[in-house]
């Protein structure tokens, strides 16, 4: 990121420079750079001016500085506020957690966390479900219950508001202290709630399980924050179940907020901004506008009617931001996700149209089937089938129950259905197409005609829309106001059209596709021609169902029966809503000689068939049936615009990532997977050690850490200036800086991938409740860190920096002439290079050299200098390799620090200095060298990273719109023809390296003119 700051830093002295009335008051440098402003009030003598060698100081100037010591001022006192706020409630919450181990049992049996559940005792204690209560017969009763904390609001330090939710329930409890209860006769609770309880309860995160004893009372205003408006709980006791072992990545009401606000007003920049996004949960605002609409009240989307010291009026919109939760994000969140009532309704409806359709089908003699997943060869074609290893032999999953259908067909089952996993191989990522899903099928005898199979369909559906309606308007009304909804038009008698005729209308209306030809009568339909055709077919009929019948054979698999009349065309059908397929269906062929036929023409062998070949060699009457896609229809019934809305936990061509191979460790007694205060043979060694156990569970070292994950930038955190977070499970770690109202992380944390979620999560949930009052920006991050952050928080990502990495065995600069002659260059002036052995320890007086000659160095620097670390070469002697070039008088001319990282990335050029004076070629000679040394000294080294270097173009990463991804892309190109950002990069290229990107990561709103202000000041090397 050093590319960075010279350029921001002469911008800004243009500024200054600009701002100023006149150049002869500006300070000179001596006066600049001690800091304090010019405060003379001095009158100067007539005769003194510029010739007398004093000026007169401008008023303006004077002004602005006063101006600038009393907004100092007032922050200094800010900030000692926060920290004393901040003491205090640290020390509040010690005292509590103090009075609840320590304190009456009266008082804190009320509140105190069960211990985990092992199914040890079993009481019989009656648990309520709110959806059984009465509420108004249940007034007066003390009942507990089992629920989450969906919200909950601190009012005082003797009153908290909370909302429970049992699933799509949610009602407010009342949690007041000093009050004694007596009521409920001996059954009810007897003690004080004390203000220690209220702190406990009110550092409960949201999600959180509890059981609650309380009494329903009704509640003297109409509560508008939850489903039950008239009632609340007055709570007597809460007992936590379990932890959180971290937070919930959004609230529930941030994912039913969906279709709030979808336009996203880009905010970059704003520094007004109140809070910032980077909390695992967004908000703990109270949840209203879903809550509501569940139980059809007229009040939802109003204001929360509880006010408080920001927010005087009690609206939660001045809270929060404007903004809905991206679909992938929940979706990458899907358990949080189902939690949230629009989830549950959706599943509910599943629910009852798998019900309706298997009641339907009991009543016209049907038998439910369940057939094999895996299967010895492709049900329908090669191209889509998922292909397994079956112990050595082909074996693939199923792409539909067919052939085992019709093989019960031919065993005189009738009539059979079936609902199960559906697998199909199609690399397809729209909106309609999953992997896996569950089908919906059915098989039937014919007695004269496949329309007997398409009537009873017909009647099915009809039977389904019916149900849908009648069972569950309550959870579509939801519904319908997140997914805009109209009710599905169907006729009594459903139009059947012909496959020509649909065509027909389609070539009538003008359609053309994308080539700008008009459908043919023998291919099947685009999914736009479709979409097309049921919209003529809604206006013509008035309907969204209808029937599409005699499907062009090219468009259907092998065992379709021909038309008899025209065998281009064939006895299949789809039926269609909203202009979409749901169905697909058709008679099969029984004639076993005609069927191998068919077989033969698809290209597919006979005999990895022989099985369901057998079935119809041994006669099988005449059947049609047909396939529905659950999560289709699910989801073109509801209208929700994503099949992967109405999947519990879709299955698409980007699911299930490769995972990355594990490398060994360099430390094993410094895992993160395996820690050390879990390791008996560590623990032991340490007792060994240290009799009074002292050493017991200490953290991992962090520079053995860095040996076992890190990379480049991670090494900065040794320096005294960072401040490094431990996760307290694993031990992993992060670094970051806080610079003004900014935190500023940097590199990704030191732990395995696969424990990285984890990880970021908690230290995001460190970062909001020990400074929230600052704005992150997390810098130089791997594109595992960019993907989790940008996907499940919404975090916006840029790239324009790389890791600059090089291979020590295959380094393409070993062939480049022009560095062969600067190395021979060098060779000649007699400049030798040298290796400090790793086995021993550095002389004294070598090291009193170097840091004479890294003195120089630094006098010799001209202009602002940027880094992310200090020259500090003696540090972490352990994982650092010392090579010098060093002239025929003894003097050093260069020193080249190799920093051992990950087995991953190898090591990195920690330190690479070219001193005064030093022979043209030495550093890349040495470079050279070092390179070259160390793949001979450590043959498992794969790669040596340079550092962060500039690249030559901005590319924008995630949540950022195409016209800020432009703005920001053409002023990066500005300011880099014009600093010459990739000087260093080319110099580093020369040495044989290639670009790894990373990325700059921050919340919405979080990188402005004081983020930008606040790298700069970061980068800025200490004087």
């Amino acid at each position: 990121m050093s590319f960075l700051k010279k350029p921001f830093r002469k911008l800004r002295d243009f500024s200054n420079n600009s701002a100023s009335n006149s150049s002869d008051t500006l300070p000179g440098k001596e006066d600049a750079s001690n800091g304090s402003p010019i405060r003379s009030t001095e009158k100067v003598p007539n005769g003194s001016g510029p010739a007398s060698g004093t000026s007169t100081p401008d008023p303006r100037r004077r002004s602005r500085d006063l101006i600038q010591e009393e907004r100092y001022r007032r922050s200094m006192d800010k900030e000692r506020i926060k920290l004393e706020q901040k003491r205090r409630q640290q020390l509040a919450r010690i005292e509590s957690e103090n009075f609840l181990k320590e304190g009456p049992e009266d008082i804190t049996k009320l509140y105190r966390p069960f211990s985990m559940n092992m199914s040890k005792y079993r009481n019989h204690e009656k648990r309520t479900l709110f959806k059984e209560l009465d509420f108004a017969k249940a007034e007066g009763q003390v009942i507990t219950f089992r629920a989450r904390i969906h919200t909950l609001r601190r009012m005082s330090a003797k009153l908290v508001f909370i909302v429970f939710r049992q699933q799509t329930i949610t009602v407010q409890g009342v949690l007041q202290s000093f009050q004694p209860h007596t009521d409920g006769g001996g059954e009810g609770p007897n003690g004080t709630i004390s203000e220690q309880m209220i702190r406990s309860v009110e550092r409960y995160p949201s999600e959180t399980i509890v059981i609650v004893h309380a009494k329903i009372r009704k509640s003297p205003k109409r509560v508008k924050n939850a489903t039950i408006h008239t009632h609340e709980f007055e709570v007597y006791e809460i007992h936590k179940v379990a932890d959180l072992a971290e937070n919930v990545p959004f609230s529930v009401y941030d994912a039913e907020n969906i279709n709030r606000d979808k336009e996203e007003v880009d905010e970059e920049g704003d520094e007004a901004e109140e809070e910032s996004t980077l909390s695992p949960r967004a908000s703990e605002d109270i949840s209203r506008r879903s809550q509501d609409l569940l139980s059809r009240s007229e009040c939802a989307g109003r204001s929360n009617p509880f006010p408080s010291a920001n927010n005087p009026t009690g609206s939660v919109d001045i809270l929060r931001k404007p903004r809905s939760l991206p679909q992938r994000v929940r979706l990458n969140n899907r358990i949080v996700d189902l939690r949230t009532a629009p989830s549950q309704a959706i599943f509910r409806i599943q629910s009852g149209i798998c019900n309706l359709f298997r009641s339907y089908l009991d009543t016209q003699g049907f038998i439910e089937i369940h057939t094999p997943k895996l299967q010895g060869g492709a049900t329908e074609s090669g191209a889509s089938v998922f292909e397994v290893n079956y112990f050595g032999r082909q074996a693939f999953l199923a792409q539909s129950p067919q052939l085992a259908k019709q093989m019960c067909i031919a065993a005189d089952f009738e009539r059979v259905y079936e609902v199960g996993p559906v697998f199909r191989a199609e690399d397809s990522n729209t909106p309609r197409h999953l992997t896996e899903y569950t089908g919906l099928d059915l098989e039937m005898a014919l007695e004269e005609h496949y329309h007997e199979a398409l009537d009873l369909i017909d009647n099915m559906f009809k039977h389904l829309w019916k149900g849908i309606y009648e069972r569950y308007q309550k959870e579509i009304d939801l519904l319908s106001h997140f997914y805009p909804h109209e009710k599905v038009l169907w006729l009594e008698e459903t139009p059947r059209i012909p496959f020509k005729e649909g065509v027909q209308m389609l070539i009538d209306d003008g359609w053309v596709d994308e080539d700008g030809k008009p459908p043919s009568p023998l291919e099947d339909l685009a999914t736009r021609a479709e979409i097309r055709l049921g919209a003529l077919v809604r206006e013509k009929y008035k309907t969204d169902y209808y029937i599409l019948d005699k499907f062009p054979a090219s468009a259907r698999p092998f065992y379709t029966m021909p038309d008899p009349n025209d065998d281009r065309y064939t006895n299949s059908f789809d039926i269609f809503m909203r202009g979409q397929e749901i169905l697909s269906g058709g008679q099969r062929i029984h004639e076993s000689k005609f069927l191998e036929k068919k077989i033969k023409a698809q290209g597919i062998n006979p005999d990895s068939m022989a099985e369901y070949l057998e079935g119809f060699r041994w006669g099988a009457p005449p059947h049609a049936g047909c396939g529905i896609g659950l999560e289709r229809l699910t989801y073109l019934f509801l209208n929700l615009g994503n099949i992967r809305l109405a999947s519990l936990y879709p299955r698409d061509p980007k699911s299930l990532p490769a995972k990355p191979p594990v490398a060994k460790l360099r430390h094993e007694d410094a895992s993160t997977t395996n820690p050390p205060w879990e390791n008996q043979e560590y623990l032991s060694r340490q007792d060994e050690e240290s009799a009074n156990g002292d050493h017991k569970g200490q953290l991992q070292p962090l520079e053995k850490l860095i040996a076992n994950y890190g990379d480049a930038a991670n090494t900065s955190w040794l320096d005294q200036r960072y401040n490094v977070w431990r996760h307290p499970s694993t031990g992993a770690a992060q670094g970051y800086v806080i610079h003004g109202s900014y935190l500023i992380s940097v590199g990704t944390p030191l732990c395995a991938k696969s424990q990285l979620p984890q990880v970021v999560s908690a230290y995001l949930s460190y970062l909001k409740s020990e400074h929230k009052d600052k704005k992150p920006i997390w810098m130089i991050v791997g594109k595992d860190v960019e993907e989790y952050l940008g996907e499940k928080f919404q975090w916006r990502t840029i790239g324009c920096i790389a890791e600059e990495r090089a291979d020590p065995r295959n380094n393409p600069a070993l062939k480049d002439n022009d560095l062969a002659r600067k190395v021979r260059h060098a060779e000649k002036e007699g400049v030798k290079n040298m290796e400090i052995p790793a086995n021993q320890p550095i002389p004294d007086d070598f090291k009193e050299k170097v840091d004479a000659r890294v003195k120089d160095w630094h006098a010799g620097r001209k202009g602002t200098q940027v880094h992310l670390t200090q020259i500090r070469p003696w540090v972490d002697r352990e994982h650092r390799r010392y090579y010098y070039a060093q002239g025929p008088d003894g003097t050093i001319h260069a020193i080249c620090v190799l920093h051992q990282l990950s087995p991953q990335n190898g090591y990195q050029v920690k330190f690479s200095l070219e001193f005064p004076n030093a022979p043209s070629g030495t550093i890349e000679s040495l470079i050279l060298y070092a390179m070259k040394q160390i793949s001979i000294s450590d043959p498992e080294t794969k790669q040596v990273t340079f550092g962060t270097g500039a690249l030559p173009t901005l590319e924008g990463g995630r949540n950022l719109g195409k016209q800020k991804v432009k703005m920001l892309k053409k002023a990066y190109e500005t300011i880099n023809k014009q600093f010459k950002l990739t000087n260093k990069s080319e110099f580093r290229e020369k040495m044989g390296t290639f670009d790894e990107p990373v990325y700059v990561c921050y919340p919405h709103g979080g990188l402005g003119p004081g983020g930008i202000k606040a790298i700069m000041g970061f980068l800025e090397e200490d004087r």
